[in-house]
């Protein structure tokens, strides 16, 4: 039976972000911010996410701390799912000048998901709560287990 499965489009393009991520780290460490990038650098981070699958439904949550619902985009194509979330805080000229170090400023986050086929693309809901925000997945009703009665002839 499939289930929702992580959409890595190129495994070989996140192996090279990776060691990429890697190369700004041995470069901070020499020159503090990367020269490499500029200092208002987006920071994407890979939010932790649990799939569960019970007899109806599949359940996706996904920790967000520091996000508002807002902030949060959720979208299906075809059996696609893509969350993204993008938070930017506000310039203040006066408290530029009072930080040493300045990596909070705009945070972005995304992940995407393939569906099975055996989901319901009109049965899913989303809640938000304290950080955490849950998807629920509905399974199409001719994929769900049902018992079958034997008849007696």
């Amino acid at each position: 039976m499939k289930t929702v499965t992580l959409y890595r489009p190129n495994l070989a393009s996140n192996v090279l972000e990776n060691a990429l991520s890697g190369f700004d780290r041995y470069m901070d460490s020499f020159f503090g911010d990367n020269f490499l990038s500029p200092s208002e650098r987006i920071f994407n981070r890979m939010p932790a996410v649990d799939v569960r699958e019970t007899e109806k439904t599949y359940v996706l949550e996904m920790e967000l701390p520091g996000f508002d619902e807002k902030d949060i985009e959720i979208r299906l194509d075809g059996n696609k799912l893509s969350i993204e979330s993008k938070k930017e805080e506000e310039k203040n000229e006066e408290d530029e000048k009072k930080y040493l170090v300045r990596e909070r400023r705009l945070s972005r986050v995304s992940r995407s998901f393939m569906l099975p086929e055996n989901s319901d693309p009109e049965g899913i809901n989303a809640a938000f709560k304290n950080g955490v925000l849950s998807l629920t997945v509905n399974k199409r009703p001719e994929a769900q287990q049902r018992l079958i009665q034997i008849s007696k002839d």
